[in-house]
């Protein structure tokens, strides 16, 4: 199938599907909005992967639809044109599917990627902790062999969704004698269990749709550790890059529905007519150019090739560029800004939810320690 071809089927489905009771999540569920209407999004999550479009880009042998880089960044452009709603399974489909593909077992691959790809099984991450957010390799959370389990002790936090995943993987300190960045393990663990509670964190925003997530001797079975045990940096690491591929454009494409909508308040308060305010928008989108560009040109990795700092660079590019948009919706919004008597605006919650875009996914300090290292030579890829 051409592109083009491609693209109108894309279209056309989306068209088709989107409509009577999901024609109410257009433009729902997005940053800072992820709370919205999660039964119905958790239908609508069931009637993408229906239709084969969860886990496009695995390879077939992966039981995914083979797309290429091409097709996939149209599937994007698409479903940001429809106004698809925030996804629920991106965690599972775009972070764990392709670590598992990429260093997980057979055995592994046949039981987690079928449930991703229908959408009957969701997940979230469990990395950062209270002492060890953009530092990932001080975690503390502990797992220790017993048997045919692993028992898992300690706290995450920062959790997406996790009030709503089934199951989670776990970065965990298998062996706390060896140096810090070779005593962790990569765990898959289910969520529903009496050792998992889960706290919801209340934002800026006033929703929760992160979490603080608390583990007390819960358990999973020996063979959910990807890789081998001391091997969970590499394979975390792994993830990281996977989180920056593709779907980064998906993100992108939000960005520019919030850069028209910003666009949309100037004209209506009559300042997009100002130089100077023009000149800002300007600047603004030609930002979001340097984004989509810069993430075109790290997609030509080789295939089997991990992505290195690109990943950091990309956070560098996009995370202040999403703050400054923020600040600027308020600016063009006016003294309105100010005021939330009927609720938060979207360019308030815009403002509010970008102020953390700088620190989650790895600090911007720690991404360019990540970058100097990287030049430098003194942190090994794996």
């Amino acid at each position: 199938m051409s592109d083009d071809d491609f693209r109108a089927t894309v279209r056309d489905w989306l068209a088709a599907h989107l409509t009577g009771r999901f024609a109410a999540l257009a433009g729902t569920g997005g940053p800072g909005r992820e709370h919205e209407n999660i039964p119905l999004r958790t239908e609508w999550e069931r009637e993408l992967g229906g239709a084969g479009w969860i886990g496009l880009g695995w390879p077939r042998a992966s039981g995914g639809g083979g797309a290429s880089i091409a097709q996939q960044v149209i599937f994007f452009e698409e479903y940001a044109r429809a106004g698809g709603p925030g996804r629920l399974s991106h965690i599972g489909e775009y972070l764990l599917a392709p670590t598992l593909i990429a260093f997980g077992t057979e055995e592994q691959r046949r039981r987690f990627l079928p449930p991703i790809a229908a959408a009957t099984e969701f997940w979230c991450q469990g990395y950062s902790e209270p002492n060890a957010g953009s530092d990932l390799a001080a975690v503390q959370t502990r797992a220790v062999r017993d048997g045919d389990v692993w028992r898992i002790t300690g706290q995450k936090v920062w959790t997406s969704l996790a009030h709503i995943a089934d199951w989670c993987f776990v970065l965990a300190r298998t062996d706390p004698q060896a140096p810090k960045h070779r005593g962790l393990s990569y765990l898959l663990v289910p969520m529903d269990q009496p050792g998992v509670q889960v706290r919801p964190i209340t934002q800026l925003t006033g929703s929760s749709e992160f979490n603080e997530v608390f583990f007390d001797d819960a358990v999973t079975a020996a063979e959910n550790i990807v890789g081998q045990p001391g091997d969970g940096w590499r394979v975390a690491t792994g993830t990281l890059a996977f989180e920056r591929g593709v779907a980064t454009l998906g993100q992108q494409l939000g960005f520019a529905r919030e850069l028209d909508d910003v666009i949309g308040v100037a004209r209506a308060n009559g300042v997009s007519d100002d130089p100077v305010w023009r000149d800002r928008i300007t600047d603004a989108w030609v930002g979001l150019q340097v984004l989509r560009h810069h993430a075109l040109r790290t997609l030509g990795t080789p295939e089997g090739d991990l992505p290195g700092m690109e990943a950091s660079v990309a956070k560098l590019l996009w995370a202040p560029w999403h703050q400054q948009l923020g600040e600027l919706a308020m600016l063009v919004t006016g003294p309105a800004a100010t005021l939330a008597d009927d609720g938060l605006s979207d360019a308030q919650r815009l403002f509010l939810f970008t102020r953390a875009d700088t620190i989650y996914g790895g600090s911007n300090e720690i991404q360019r320690n990540i970058i100097a290292d990287r030049l430098l030579g003194r942190v090994p890829r794996g």
